[in-house]
C-alpha cells in the first residue's frame, strides 16, 4: 500500500545530499597533469565552497553578480575556478599572484614583486612521464617556499622552457594569478591567451581533500578493478 511517508527518509537524503553539495563541498576530478605532483589525473576532490564565500560561479546565485559571505584566497592555496575566458570550464591552480603583485618568472624561477622565491631541490620525481608521454620519466623536483611560508613541490620537466622566462605580470585589483605546479606542462594565468588573471568572483572553491583516486585510464566505475587500480596510498590526504 502507498503512503506519501514511505519516500520521507528518501526526500530528506535527498535535500541532505543537496544542501552539502550547494553550500558546502563540491566534487571535483583532476582531468590533467598540470597539478602533479601535488595532484594526479584520477584524483578526486572535495572542493569547499565556503572557503571564499559564495558567487554565481558556486551554482547558487546564477544572476548574482558579486561576492557573499567571502574571504580572500591566501597565497599557495590551491583553487577551483571558472575560465574568465571561457566560461563553460573549470580549471584548478594554485594562487601565487594577490591582487597587485608583480609576478615574473626567470630561468624558471619565480620572483614576486621582484624577490626571487625560495627553493631547493629534491629527489628526482620518477612515474608516469608529467610531461606527456606514456612511459616512465626522471624528472627535476623542487620545493618551493612562497613569501607567507607555504611550502609545496615542483616539477620542472624541461630547463628553459617555453614558460620559464616570461615578461612582469601585474596582477589588477580583484584579481589573482595562478600557475601549475608542473610547471613546463600547466596552461595557467602565464598564458594571457588562454587563462590570465583570474577575477575573485570566478573562484569556485579551496581543493581540501582526496576522497577517491585511481590510476590514469581506469575508470572509477568498474570497481571490479579497484583492488589494483586504486590509488590507496592517495585516499583522505588533504591538499597541500
Amino acid at each position: 500500500m502507498f503512503t506519501p511517508g514511505a519516500f520521507l527518509p528518501v526526500l530528506v537524503i535527498f535535500i541532505c545530499v543537496l544542501v552539502f553539495r550547494s553550500f558546502f563541498f563540491h566534487p571535483f576530478n583532476i582531468p590533467s597533469g598540470s597539478m602533479k605532483n601535488t595532484l594526479m589525473v584520477g584524483d578526486y576532490l572535495f572542493v569547499s565552497k565556503y572557503s571564499y564565500g559564495y558567487s554565481r560561479y558556486s551554482g547558487l546565485l546564477p544572476s548574482f553578480s558579486g561576492r557573499i559571505f567571502g574571504r580572500e584566497p591566501s597565497r599557495g592555496d590551491v583553487v577551483v575556478f571558472r575560465l574568465p575566458k571561457e566560461e563553460s570550464t573549470d580549471y584548478i591552480k594554485r594562487v601565487v599572484g594577490l591582487p597587485g603583485d608583480r609576478i615574473q618568472v626567470k630561468q624558471g624561477l619565480l620572483y614576486i614583486n621582484e624577490v626571487a622565491v625560495k627553493r631547493e631541490q629534491l629527489s628526482d620525481f620518477i612515474g608516469e612521464d608529467p610531461c606527456g608521454s606514456d612511459v616512465i620519466a626522471r624528472v627535476k623536483r623542487w620545493k618551493e617556499t612562497l613569501p607567507n611560508g607555504v611550502s609545496h613541490e615542483t616539477l620542472d620537466c624541461v630547463d628553459n622552457g617555453f614558460y620559464d622566462n616570461t615578461s612582469v605580470y601585474a596582477v589588477p585589483p580583484g584579481h589573482y594569478f595562478m600557475m601549475g605546479d608542473n610547471r613546463d606542462n600547466s596552461t595557467d594565468s602565464r598564458v594571457m591567451s588562454a587563462v590570465g588573471y583570474v577575477p575573485f568572483d570566478n573562484i569556485i572553491g579551496r581543493a581540501q581533500m582526496i576522497f577517491f583516486s585511481i590510476s590514469e585510464g581506469e575508470h572509477a566505475w568498474m570497481f571490479w578493478r579497484w583492488s589494483f587500480a586504486v590509488r590507496w596510498n592517495r585516499l583522505f590526504h588533504l591538499v597541500r
